[in-house]
């Protein structure tokens, strides 16, 4: 039996429907490929590559790194956490800065209308917000600034700043089952709802009062069978 039978699929009004019938508290959200299209974390990776914003000694490492990730030899957890280490050495402000202009020029045109949308209802009826990421806190930050999300409340793969300076040592990288430790580090262990795309926001789905796959990548799918999660795609890549 194909997944297409087996996963109930949302339209846009039964998804929103399917949300406010929950009367939520607080509602969760992963950032890349839920709330937008694309990986910005590798996106500003290579954006900031092409821009010359790390040194030559920097790139090569973190090519060999990658490529090391994507033979499966180099964990999640891990090329996370290196994607930020990466730009050690730097100002924070630059980074703000290398930031506000990645999201604008490569992002900002994927964001899904329909998240944005949500969001906005939730916050006008006064519902909590957070935002959850393995992606650095500089992108993420300033991508959630277009839901109003305040960066108080964004979770997001980030190391030290000292004096002003990015260092290597790494704070937090909030993917699988670190989701739900950084959420818990929050005092959310229970949220109402919770909103992702990948298997790696599963373990925070799975704490949920209700869980909801937005967009969801194959392995999500095949999770959202196990579960008996409704999935919901937006327009802009709702498969055919």
């Amino acid at each position: 039996m194909s997944n297409a039978v087996t996963t109930q699929r949302l339209s846009t009004p039964e998804f929103y429907a399917a949300v406010h019938e929950l009367s939520l508290n607080v509602a969760v959200f992963d950032c890349d490929g839920t709330l937008w299209s694309g990986d910005a974390g590798s996106g500003f990776m290579n954006w900031s590559i092409e821009k010359g914003l790390v040194s030559r000694e920097a790139i090569d490492w973190m090519d060999r790194r990658y490529r090391g990730y994507l033979r499966g030899e180099v964990s999640e957890l891990a090329i996370c956490g290196e994607m930020v280490q990466l730009y050690q050495g730097l100002h924070e402000d630059e980074m703000r800065r290398a930031a506000r202009d990645f999201f604008s020029a490569r992002i900002e045109r994927n964001i899904f209308p329909e998240m944005r949308e949500l969001i906005a209802t939730l916050e006008a009826k006064g519902v909590e917000i957070w935002a959850v990421s393995s992606t650095n806190d500089w992108v993420i930050e300033e991508g959630v600034r277009r839901f109003n999300i305040p960066a108080k409340r964004v979770l997001a793969a980030h190391v030290e700043i000292k004096n002003g300076i990015v260092t290597d040592v790494i704070r937090d990288v909030p993917t699988d089952e670190g989701k739900v430790q950084s959420l818990s580090s929050v005092g959310i262990t229970a949220p109402d709802a919770v909103f992702g795309n990948s298997i790696h926001d599963a373990a925070m789905l799975a704490i949920a009062r209700r869980a909801f796959p937005v967009n969801p990548s194959p392995a999500l799918l095949e999770q959202s069978v196990l579960e008996g999660w409704a999935v919901y795609y937006p327009a802009s890549v709702s498969p055919a």
